[in-house]
C-alpha cells in the first residue's frame, strides 16, 4: 500500500465524516440561533434553554436522516472491505 492510497483513504473518512454530520449540525446551528435570538427579545437570559430544544431537534434529525447517513458508512465501509486485499501487499 502506497502513501497515496493512504491519504486517499483519510481524504475520503473526511469528507465522509463532514457530509454525515453536516446536517445534524446545521439543525443544531439553526435552532441554537433561533433560541439565541428568542432570549435576546425576551431578555431571558438562561444558559440551558437551548438544550432540551437542541437535542430534540438532533434526535428529529437523526430520525430522519439516519437511513441516509447508514447508508453512506455502509458504502464507504463496502469499498474498504472490498479492497482489502490490494491494501494488504
Amino acid at each position: 500500500m502506497t502513501t497515496d492510497v493512504v491519504i486517499d483513504i483519510a481524504r475520503e473518512a473526511l469528507w465522509l465524516i463532514i457530509k454525515c454530520s453536516a446536517p445534524l449540525l446545521l439543525v443544531s446551528l439553526i435552532v441554537g440561533l433561533v433560541i439565541s435570538i428568542f432570549q435576546t427579545v425576551t431578555s431571558i437570559q438562561e444558559q440551558t434553554l437551548t438544550f432540551v430544544p437542541k437535542i430534540l431537534s438532533i434526535f428529529i434529525t437523526l430520525i430522519i436522516c439516519g437511513g441516509w447517513i447508514m447508508n453512506n458508512i455502509i458504502e464507504f465501509m463496502n469499498r474498504l472491505f472490498e479492497d482489502f486485499s490490494t491494501y494488504v501487499r
